[in-house]
């Protein structure tokens, strides 16, 4: 697990993020059929999501007391690699259609929703989902979402956490309205997992493998050097700059992708499970 957390505007431009909390979950074996594997990844990913909604929600909602909850799950179900969101969805129990009548007070009320793609409905996610928050009034979102990663180690490996919000389709290069505190009036907690990787990122791990051959070599190793002394995001947006014009962009999954969406899916909602149902003693 690893936490960053910007606490202030000159760290944001530093970090290139806005302020707040970002984790990231490790976990290597997730595309691995091992229940006992995923049920130890849910309850770390619980932890940290209770977590950060009672950071989020204030004193006054302190130990999850009648917590409000809408869950989002973002994407397109027919696209096996964006259908992430959809499949949480479909794994989440909601409860806010439930008799309110002899409900224990920490009783979770949870409703969900799977606004789509804006091809779909030809509606920003933020226009959906502000018409639900004014209606239904839940103190918190948490929207899921499929992620475009940085480099191909972290496909399916990797869940990621923040309090910032998202911003749906940027990593693919579609940008969408913000889901955040100042579109939405409320908390968003977004949760990610990278299931597509581009082609720069590609190319990018491959330099970064054939630095480590150069410089292990004398005559080739002031050529490895230079190369690494480019930085990673100088590198990325030269290797860019060189494939875009000619190939476009493009992305790449696992051709185990839907049992590894399947799993995650899984996972993912029993996290939330526990991070919501959860007791405090």
């Amino acid at each position: 697990m690893t936490e960053v957390i910007i606490k202030n505007e000159r760290g944001a431009k530093a970090m290139g993020k806005p302020v707040g909390t970002y984790i990231t979950l490790e976990a290597g074996r997730m595309a691995w059929k091992d229940e006992s594997y995923h049920e130890e990844v849910a309850k770390e990913l619980a932890v940290h999501v209770r977590r950060l909604l009672q950071e989020t929600a204030g004193e006054e909602n302190h130990g999850m007391k009648a917590q409000e909850v809408l869950v989002v799950g973002l994407g397109n179900h027919y696209v096996t690699p964006d259908s992430l969101g959809p499949r949480v969805l479909g794994n989440l129990q909601v409860t806010r259609h439930l008799e309110r009548n002899g409900r224990d007070e920490n009783f979770p009320i949870i409703s969900g929703i799977v606004p789509g793609v804006m091809a779909q409905t030809g509606m920003e996610t933020a226009e959906i989902l502000r018409g639900i928050i004014k209606e239904t009034k839940p103190k918190a979102v948490i929207a899921i979402d499929a992620l475009a990663a940085r480099s191909v180690k972290r496909l399916g490996t990797t869940i990621q956490l923040t309090d910032t919000g998202i911003h749906p389709g940027s990593g693919v290069g579609n940008h969408r309205h913000g889901l955040t505190k100042d579109s939405l009036g409320i908390p968003v907690l977004a949760i990610g997992v990278p299931t597509v990787v581009g082609a720069a990122a590609i190319v990018q791990d491959t330099v970064y493998a054939m630095i480590k051959v150069l410089e292990e070599n004398p005559g080739t190793k002031e050529i490895g050097k230079f190369v690494e002394d480019m930085g990673t995001e100088e590198q990325y947006a030269f290797i860019r700059e060189i494939l875009e014009p000619e190939f476009g962009s493009f992305y790449v999954t696992p051709p185990d992708i839907d049992e590894t969406i399947k799993m995650l899916s899984f996972t993912i909602s029993e996290g939330i499970h526990k991070a919501l149902f959860h007791s405090e003693g």
